[in-house]
């Protein structure tokens, strides 16, 4: 599955969530989307679910922003280096952030940045429709 496909998928899973949570102030649907609750109560919201494990090695991962709205990406290639064809990465190159390179593509790996599971970073970015998220414009500047 290509990004583009799976961004589409999880923003509707994201909604048919926020629908069922209508009515609850933002700090409730925070909570919903605590690992152990999502785990228990939408197991078909991450692949990782169905093995019990996360994409994170955080106590209370919060699931909210399972994907970060600094997360770029081109199924087509956002560019070429070194002639392989780079499919992803951090609009503000986060001091966390790498990459993974395998066959002639180039793919972020974010996994040990933790930005988007910090319940801060949620609070100044939520927005009961997950794609609006995704749209922001990141601020200049690197943040841990």
């Amino acid at each position: 599955m290509g990004y583009m496909q799976w961004y589409l998928r999880h923003g509707k899973k994201h909604a048919e969530i926020m629908r069922k949570l209508e009515g609850l102030d933002e700090s409730e649907v925070l909570e919903y989307f605590l690992y152990d609750n999502m785990l228990e109560n939408e197991p078909d919201f991450c692949p990782l679910y169905r093995d019990g494990k996360k994409c994170h090695d955080i106590e209370n991962l919060n699931c909210y922003l399972c994907a970060c709205p600094y997360f770029r990406f081109d199924d087509a290639a956002i560019e070429k280096r070194d002639g392989k064809e780079l499919r992803s990465l951090c609009s503000i190159d986060a001091v966390k952030s790498s990459f993974i390179e395998h066959d002639d593509v180039i793919h972020l790996d974010c996994s040990a940045c933790l930005l988007p599971h910090k319940k801060a970073f949620i609070h100044r970015h939520f927005d009961r429709d997950w794609f609006e998220i995704m749209k922001e414009s990141p601020p200049s500047g690197r943040e841990e």
